[in-house]
């Protein structure tokens, strides 16, 4: 998913830099914003399970202040193990989906100028 996000961003990016003189901004706007839903459902799903692994780890903690034991320790430090990935994967998928909104924005002035020289 990283991959594909930083590519359609650059596509879009290369595209607002250098539009050809025939693009449709109007038709361009339709699939930025089907992406743009793709993308926040895939940020909702990781909020969602980033979350669940925060409150797991929170209990592990808990449970090792009450009661230390190795096996307890070794349930959170794998807990960490995979919610600071998700971590990282949220902030991108945040930060990303922030960015393609400032390039909506940037594409629908265009549109509203392209529109407006039809008349």
């Amino acid at each position: 998913m990283k991959k594909r996000i930083l590519k359609y961003k650059a596509d879009i990016d290369e595209l607002l830099k250098n539009p050809p003189e025939d693009v449709s901004w109007d038709n361009e706007i339709k699939k930025h914003l089907i992406q743009l839903d793709f993308f926040k459902h895939e940020r909702h799903m990781h909020l969602i399970v980033m979350v669940l692994f925060a409150i797991m780890s929170f209990f592990a903690v808990l449970s090792c202040v009450d009661n230390p034991m190795f096996e307890k320790a070794l349930i959170f430090g794998s807990l960490m193990v995979l919610t600071i990935p998700y971590l990282l994967h949220y902030y991108l998928l945040e930060n990303s989906v922030q960015y393609m909104y400032t390039q909506y924005d940037e594409m629908l002035r265009r549109a509203e100028l392209q529109n407006k020289n039809k008349d």
